[in-house]
């Protein structure tokens, strides 16, 4: 079978995916067939213009929108007609991923037609969660538009200042996670529901970062209604969810030494994933997300944060130029403050070359893990009552203390 037949075999799936959606939704203008043909076209066109010139694309994809044009002229004269324009612009979406799809980019082909099929067939919960919105959700959504994509951009990405380690890129990047985060924790509870949405968002949360989510939360536990064991669980997943990422890069630097540095690390993940599901286990069903307190995106302490993190970096850097880096395990413990994945890969790296002894490794990334909880720990305190601290405190210290237990006895 031929690269361009799988090709053109790709764009009708794709389609007939996209319009099984329509037909479904009992569309009028195209279904199955229609949507199927529309990819199959596309790919067809791009397929046959290297022999007969690149106009017979633009004539297919001119073609359809007159298409589509003289049907929906043709359609509004119906009682019941619909001025909605989604199935045509989803029609002219399809061809472009048969397009795609018959020039052999296959996998862009692929995440562009399933988003459109997804898209169409969440309708009804995306039209449910836009009327839910409010005027404070909306000014937060248009914050973080600005934070991400206004501000974001303009700042320099080279360091600054004593010992050449303020970046306001990397800084100001910190403001962007805080605020992303709390505003899909926030979209996640309205699109979940409480009990799916607070999972989404500690598991989240810890993809991204783990710190800039014990700071969304610590802040919301003030105004949870269900009480502490909501924002007590996001921190504990999104902590949980540090390990396996951990596991992740040791294996992608160190393939050859990840039997050997894994099992402190795999000890960990058990320890956190144990406190994780008695929390979740404990938590009542429809428990409030914190990021429904109040506005999903707080500027405010995103910014305390940020200039929290400066202050870190500097911290470190000193101990650094002030002490050196002979000590590994003290370096670990200070780069553990602010960031798991440097210390993780810089380790694994050292393991592979054969520097560093795979145990030692292990245990020194358990170390610098361990620095990351207290530095968190640190963040709640700051942050939130002393009720929620204290409980988070507890949760931490059974960390740390199997953390210790592994460091000195595995």
């Amino acid at each position: 079978m031929t690269d361009a037949f799988i090709n053109l075999l790709i764009a009708l799936g794709l389609g007939l995916l996209v319009g099984l959606q329509r037909e479904r939704s009992a569309s009028l203008l195209a279904g199955f067939r229609t949507f199927g043909l529309t990819a199959l076209l596309g790919a067809m066109c791009v397929q046959l213009s290297g022999q007969l010139g690149t106009s017979l694309l633009v004539a297919g994809f001119v073609g359809l929108a007159v298409l589509l044009a003289v049907a929906n002229f043709l359609r509004a004269r119906a009682p019941d007609y619909d001025p909605g324009l989604t199935t045509e612009v989803a029609m002219l979406v399809m061809f472009l991923v048969g397009v795609l799809a018959g020039q052999g980019e296959r996998v862009t082909a692929a995440v562009i037609g399933a988003t459109t099929a997804v898209l169409l067939h969440v309708r009804p919960q995306l039209h449910s969660l836009a009327r839910g919105l409010g005027d404070r959700d909306m000014h937060a959504i248009m914050q973080f538009v600005a934070v991400g994509l206004v501000v974001l951009p303009l700042l320099p990405d080279r360091t600054f200042g004593p010992f050449n380690v303020l970046n306001p890129h990397r800084m100001w990047w910190m403001v962007v996670l805080i605020t992303g985060i709390s505003l899909a924790s926030y979209v996640a509870f309205k699109l979940l529901g409480a009990r799916a949405g607070n999972l989404a968002a500690g598991l989240l949360g810890g993809l991204i970062s783990s710190t800039a989510t014990t700071v969304t939360a610590a802040k919301h536990s003030r105004a949870a209604a269900a009480g502490i064991s909501t924002p007590l669980l996001i921190i504990q997943l999104a902590s949980t969810v540090v390990f396996g990422r951990v596991l992740v890069l040791i294996a992608s630097v160190a393939p050859g030494q990840f039997s050997a540095i894994a099992p402190p690390v795999v000890v960990m993940l058990a320890v956190m994933l144990a406190l994780a599901g008695f929390f979740w286990w404990r938590q009542a069903d429809g428990a409030a997300s914190p990021a429904t307190a109040a506005n999903p995106s707080e500027l405010r302490v995103a910014l305390l944060f940020a200039g929290l993190y400066g202050a870190v970096l500097l911290a470190v850097a000193a101990a650094k130029h002030w002490f050196g880096e002979s000590g590994l395990y003290a370096v670990a413990a200070l780069s553990g403050l602010t960031d798991m994945d440097a210390i993780t890969l810089s380790t694994a790296e050292l393991a592979r070359k054969g520097e560093v002894a795979p145990a030692v490794a292990g245990r020194v990334i358990v170390l610098a893990a361990l620095a990351n909880i207290v530095f968190k720990a640190g963040i709640v305190w700051t942050l939130a009552d002393r009720v929620f601290a204290k409980a988070v405190t507890r949760v931490f210290a059974i960390a740390l203390v199997g953390g210790l237990a592994v460091i000195f006895f595995l």
